[in-house]
């Protein structure tokens, strides 16, 4: 089957999750599982958890804020629909790209902006 329409854009991520699954427990068998794409759990970091507005994260993803906002609210309604019912939340997948973390994001206010560290740029040796 072919894709139709327009072909998604990539989202830039700044940072990958720390885990890829979380599992409920106590629930006998294998329940079944949602998937969370990489770029809406960089929306539920940088809306939920880091406080940013919805106009700042979408300047830090690269998309606009009606799309951030989408990314968003789909984000949120896995998120409740597996702890309401007993799903594996899985993180993978996603029409995305990383950030170069040598670059500081203008969107993201300075309080808030986690450490990026730079790499030391190598002194320019004399010429003899």
């Amino acid at each position: 089957m072919n894709d139709r329409g327009r072909p998604k854009k990539k989202r830039v991520v700044r940072n990958a999750p720390k885990i890829s699954q979380f599992s409920p427990r106590g629930r006998p068998g294998r329940p079944d599982e949602a998937v969370l794409g990489m770029d809406e759990f960089e929306a539920l970091r940088l809306a939920d958890h880091l406080g940013l507005s919805q106009k700042k994260a979408a300047g830090s993803m690269k998309v606009s804020q009606q799309t951030f906002s989408r990314i968003l609210k789909r984000a949120r309604r896995t998120i409740a629909d597996a702890l309401a019912s007993g799903m594996i939340i899985r993180i993978q997948g996603g029409a995305i790209t990383f950030a170069d973390y040598n670059v500081r994001p203008r969107s993201i206010e300075p309080q808030k902006a986690w450490a990026l560290k730079r790499k030391p740029q190598a002194e320019a040796k004399p010429a003899l």
